[in-house]
């Protein structure tokens, strides 16, 4: 049985974890704040896009641009989105073993020269150039500082290359926001733009609460739903679908696919920041949990070891009490 010394030195060592994780799962919520605030911000142009783009599909114009036309693939590239730090449960190994699957894939179908990847995060990138991967560049500011120009920087990168035959598809995998417990892994194609598959994508986030626990999460679902009235004020108002486009349908719709490429580029980055940070609080809220119940194990040791020393000292003046 350990002296009362060495319970004392771990108590002493596990209370300083416990503030150093308590610390951090507090920074990772007010962090995590300011990318649910990022992505309130972007949402209503994200949808007033989208709207557009669906009227004009509603109204049955053909239109083809060279953003969503396939063609055989011989060159994909991979852009990948991580952490630059650690200490966020599996969040870069879920990320890192989906890449190293989809790298494997393409290379055993079209060669490991012709599998691209553009890492977002220094997680990904150490792993990728360890694994010898073709890297293409290093992105790790954009996860510290996300931003729209840098993002539209790399969606033009990726266009010109995809417009000039470089390169004949573009693959994103990154984890989708759903709320603060529930991030979801994502792998989808950016190049060429599927735009029925992209319209009819999951837009359901919860972006006011930093919940974790999935049930309090349900109960305050169901209860904004029974006290929340119906709203119209902020829904879309309808476009006229009797459209006179300017120059042509086809001009048009060659702006704005781009401008579609750049939100699907940046959106993911927000959704993987703000999943990184929920991930991590969590992970911190689970490490201060498992302090707390290893505190209260070492204290009943510690007590028990006290008591049972005073009771062995109380034995020992008896006895030589008795004796003399």
């Amino acid at each position: 049985m350990p002296s009362l010394k060495e319970i004392k030195g771990r108590i002493a060592s596990v209370n300083s974890t416990r503030k150093i994780t308590s610390a951090m799962k507090m920074v990772a919520s007010s962090k995590l704040h300011h990318a649910q605030v990022a992505i309130q911000n972007m949402l209503p142009y994200e949808t007033m896009l989208e709207h557009i783009l669906k009227s004009f599909l509603a109204a049955e114009i053909e239109a083809k641009t060279i953003y969503d036309q396939e063609r055989p693939i011989k060159r994909v590239a991979l852009v990948v989105f991580s952490s630059n730090s650690s200490l966020c449960g599996g969040f870069n190994a879920n990320i890192i073993k989906v890449m190293m699957k989809a790298e494997e894939a393409l290379s055993n179908e079209l060669g490991k020269d012709n599998v691209e990847i553009y890492p977002v995060g220094r997680k990904v990138a150490e792993k990728a150039r360890k694994l010898g991967y073709n890297v293409k560049c290093d992105l790790a500011d954009l996860v510290d500082h996300p931003n729209v120009k840098q993002c539209i920087d790399l969606a033009m990168e990726l266009g010109e290359r995809f417009a000039n035959g470089e390169i004949d598809k573009v693959e994103l995998i990154y984890h989708h926001f759903k709320s603060a417990g529930s991030q979801i892994l994502t792998h989808k194609t950016f190049l060429p733009i599927d735009i029925e598959t992209e319209l009819q994508r999951d837009h359901e986030r919860d972006l006011t609460s930093n919940v974790v626990t999935q049930q309090i999460q349900d109960y305050l679902k169901k209860k904004s739903r029974i006290k929340r009235p119906v709203s119209r004020e902020n829904e879309v108002a309808p476009l006229n679908d009797n459209f006179i486009v300017e120059p042509d349908v086809n001009t048009v719709l060659s702006q704005l696919i781009p401008k579609m490429a750049h939100l699907m580029l940046y959106t993911a980055l927000l959704d993987s920041v703000a999943s990184e940070h929920a991930a991590r609080m969590v992970a911190m809220q689970t490490a201060t949990d498992n302090a707390d119940e290893l505190l209260r194990e070492l204290n009943l040791q510690y007590n028990k070891s006290r008591q049972q020393a005073i009771t062995s000292e109380l034995l020992d003046i008896v006895g030589g009490s008795i004796n003399n």
